[in-house]
């Protein structure tokens, strides 16, 4: 008698799916600002969440002089598919001429938190007015 092979639920998506998780990194000049972003984001499903970590130190060269800023970074979690999207709608939200966008794959993960950035992050897009 052969071996039958799991039924998958429907809304399980496939493994190569779950390859798709990306980490996209940003900053914000503040708190306020970095709320609004992430907010804007999650809710148009371009990205699952975002952890906003403040009070980060950014040294930089500007326009031919060094800053020094406090900044707030954003770790947001998407898939690579929706990355052209995010680029676009990240630019034209933020306050910044030229803001970071910084996107890493994501080589491992727990299947279920990665099914759910997934499931996140294909839902109906609603661009909001922030």
């Amino acid at each position: 008698m052969a071996a039958r092979r799991p039924r998958r639920s429907p809304r399980q998506p496939r493994a190569r799916a779950r390859a798709e998780v990306v980490v996209a990194l940003s900053t914000a000049p503040s708190e306020e600002v970095a709320v609004t972003l992430a907010r804007a984001l999650v809710d148009e499903h371009l990205i699952a969440c975002a952890n906003l970590l403040p009070r980060a130190r950014s040294i930089y060269r500007w326009q031919g002089a060094v800053q020094d800023e406090v900044e707030v970074v954003l770790v947001m979690k998407t898939t690579a598919s929706t990355v052209p999207a995010l680029k676009r709608r990240l630019d034209a939200l933020h306050p910044y001429e030229t803001p970071e966008m910084l996107v890493i794959p994501v080589a491992s993960g727990l299947g279920p938190y990665l099914d759910w950035v997934v499931a996140e992050t294909t839902g109906p897009a609603r661009p909001r007015r922030v």
